[in-house]
């Protein structure tokens, strides 16, 4: 069987690491190998970006700039992770991918969609998202579980963004999801973690045409 690329998009706290997990330990009871992984980062050169773009420190150079790092941590992540993984028959199941960049740096980070797209086309070329899932929370819930999750901790880069910011987020996915129903699908993410991961599954079986798998044993932290 040929590896596989998923992707889980969403605003924040909407569960995307917890669907992941979900999602993969469905995969291996099928026997699949799979891979999980999440950009920013997911590569030793991207996890390095991530650390200096989401602590706020490229900010100040502008948003052009900091699609720039996204773009040569993307990059770094492709070869050095997700294209192996791919050529040996694995899946792939990435939290966050181009949908971010398109969404935060390109209609909301006043980096320009165009400048997206070219990045985009360079870096990524054709190796697209075989199915690209966003999860559609609303903002205020995404947020109240983002806060909880950190605890005491500073919001980063993004999750000290005010609630208007993560509303007109949620609506650019959604946007997305309209352009492209070949590759995305959306999934009410206001639900417990199990409903959830249930339609993803049902979703993910549909397209790639695979057996029922036992469901997994523990839904584990939203995030």
């Amino acid at each position: 069987m040929p590896g596989r690329f998923i992707t889980l998009e969403g605003g924040e706290g909407a569960g995307k690491s917890t669907q992941a997990a979900l999602l993969a330990e469905r995969l291996g009871g099928l026997g699949i190998a799979v891979v999980r992984t999440r950009e920013p980062g997911g590569s030793p050169g991207a996890e390095i970006v991530r650390d200096i773009v989401l602590s706020g420190l490229a900010k100040p150079f502008g948003p052009q700039a900091e699609t720039l790092l996204f773009a040569a941590a993307r990059r770094d992540h492709l070869e050095s992770l997700i294209k192996p993984a791919l050529s040996a028959g694995k899946w792939v199941i990435c939290d966050r991918f181009i949908d971010s960049t398109r969404v935060y740096q390109g209609i909301l980070g006043q980096a320009g969609r165009a400048l997206v797209h070219v990045l985009e086309r360079i870096t990524v070329g054709d190796a697209m998202p075989d199915l690209t899932v966003i999860l559609d929370l609303p903002a205020d819930i995404g947020l109240a579980r983002a806060r909880d999750r950190r605890g005491g901790d500073a919001p980063d880069r993004f999750e000290g963004e005010d609630l208007g910011f993560h509303q007109r987020l949620n609506a650019a996915f959604r946007e997305i999801a309209a352009e492209e129903p070949g590759r995305c699908v959306v999934i009410d993410a206001d639900r417990p973690a199990e409903a959830v991961g249930a339609d993803i599954w049902a979703k993910v079986a549909e397209r790639f045409r695979l057996a029922r798998a036992p469901a997994p044993t523990s839904a584990g932290e939203l995030t």
